[in-house]
C-alpha cells in the first residue's frame, strides 16, 4: 500500500514517517512539504539515514489522490481546510492531522481558529477519529478528523461516565500538563528553551481552541452537557500529556461500580488500560506509545471522582492514532504496525 506524508518534516510527520516505515502492509512512502521540495528528507533529519533516501516533494493534488492509497495531512491549522477539497474523489483515503476537519460547525471553528473554515461538504464528510468510540463509522471513511492531544486524553477519560449519563452536566473540569513538542517544532517565546526549562505555565486561558472539539463529542453522548472547564499547562519535558478531570456524578457509585463502567466499555480495546484501585499513571507510563491509561477514585469527603489520563502527545494524541484509523479504514488488525509497549525510562 502506498502511504504519502504532507507536511513530513515537522514533528507529527516525522513519527508518522518513523511508524509506516514499521508497518508490513505499506510498500511506500512519499513525502511532501511546500517549503522544502527537493531537499532529501535525511539531510534534515541525519538519524533518519538508512535503506531508503526520501526527497520532499511538491504537492501535486490531482496526481496523489490517484497514485496513493492513503495520505496524511500532518500539517498546521489552516492549510488541510484548503487541500482536503483537492484531494477527494480520488483513490486515496484522507487522514487529517490537524485541527481544521475535527469542528461540525465552520463558524464555531473561525471563532476558535481564527482562520477560514473547511467547505462545509467536507466538514460533513469528515469522521472524528476516536476509534475506541466510533471504529464503525472510521471503517466506513473517506475522511478522517484525527482528533487533537488534549481531547483524546480528555475524551477517552470522560467517555463512559458521560455516555451513561452518571455526570452533572455542569461539573466537569479538565486541568492539563504538556510536553512542550505539543507546539510543534517552530519555536515561540512560550516554548524557548531559556523560559520553558524549570518553568510551569498556564498557557491559552479559557481560548483553547480544543475547547469546542472537546465540547461537541460530549454532546453527541449526553446532549445536556454544559460548557466545560478546561486548563492547559507546559510542563518543562519533551512529550506527553496528563489530564486530570474533576466531575460530580448525578447517583451514588461505589469505587467498584465506577471501575466497572470504565472496564465495560475499555477491556476490548488493545490501547486503552485502566488502572486497578489505587494506582495512577505517569506520563513516562506511555511514552513512546498509544497507549492511554487511565486511573480513577471517588472523594468520599466530596463526593467528586478523579480521573487521570495519560497519553503521548505526538502518538496517540497524533501519529500513532492516524496509523490506528488507517488500520480501521483498510480492515487491517487494530494493533498492525504500532509498538506493544511504551519506551522506559
Amino acid at each position: 500500500m502506498k502511504a504519502g506524508i504532507v507536511g513530513a518534516t515537522g514533528y507529527g510527520g516525522i513519527e508518522l514517517l518513523r511508524l509506516l516505515n514499521n508497518h508490513p502492509q505499506i510498500t511506500s512512502i512519499t513525502l511532501y512539504s511546500s517549503s522544502q521540495a527537493g531537499e532529501k528528507f535525511e539531510d534534515i533529519y541525519p538519524q533518519f539515514q538508512g535503506e531508503q533516501t526520501h526527497i520532499l516533494q511538491d504537492l501535486v493534488p490531482d496526481m496523489m489522490k490517484e497514485d496513493l492509497d492513503v495520505i496524511f495531512l500532518a500539517t498546521p491549522a489552516g492549510v488541510s481546510s484548503q487541500l482536503t477539497p483537492k484531494l477527494q474523489g480520488g483513490h486515496a483515503k484522507i487522514i487529517d492531522l490537524s485541527g481544521d476537519l475535527r469542528i461540525k460547525d465552520a463558524s464555531l471553528y473561525e471563532q476558535w481558529y481564527n482562520k477560514g473554515a473547511a467547505p462545509n461538504e467536507v466538514l460533513e464528510k469528515a469522521v472524528y477519529g476516536l476509534p475506541e468510540w466510533n471504529k464503525e463509522r472510521i471503517q466506513d471513511a473517506d475522511v478522517i478528523a484525527n482528533p487533537g492531544c488534549f481531547p483524546t486524553a480528555a475524551l477517552l477519560g470522560l467517555g463512559p461516565l458521560v455516555k451513561e449519563g452518571l455526570v452533572k452536566a455542569d461539573s466537569i473540569i479538565v486541568d492539563a500538563k504538556s510536553g512542550v513538542s505539543g507546539a510543534g517544532k517552530n519555536p515561540n517565546p512560550l516554548t524557548h528553551f531559556a523560559h520553558a526549562q524549570e518553568n510551569f505555565q498556564i498557557y491559552k486561558v479559557n481560548r483553547h481552541q480544543h475547547i469546542p472539539e472537546i465540547e461537541q463529542q460530549l454532546s453527541e453522548w449526553y446532549s445536556d452537557i454544559d460548557p466545560v472547564t478546561f486548563s492547559t499547562h507546559l510542563v518543562p519535558m519533551t512529550r506527553g500529556i496528563m489530564a486530570t478531570i474533576y466531575v460530580q456524578l448525578n447517583k451514588n457509585l461505589t469505587e467498584d461500580e465506577l471501575r466497572n463502567t470504565f472496564e465495560r466499555y475499555y477491556t476490548t480495546e488493545p490501547f486503552v488500560r485502566v488502572r486497578e484501585e489505587g494506582s495512577f499513571p505517569c506520563t513516562k507510563d506511555v511514552y513512546g506509545s498509544n497507549y492511554c491509561d487511565i486511573g480513577l477514585t471517588i472523594d468520599t469527603r466530596t463526593k467528586r471522582v478523579t480521573i487521570v489520563s495519560v497519553i503521548d502527545n505526538l502518538l496517540k494524541g497524533a501519529a500513532s492514532q492516524a496509523v490506528q484509523n488507517m488500520n480501521l479504514i483498510f480492515q487491517y488488525e487494530e494493533k498492525t504496525g504500532l509498538s506493544p509497549l511504551p519506551v522506559y525510562p
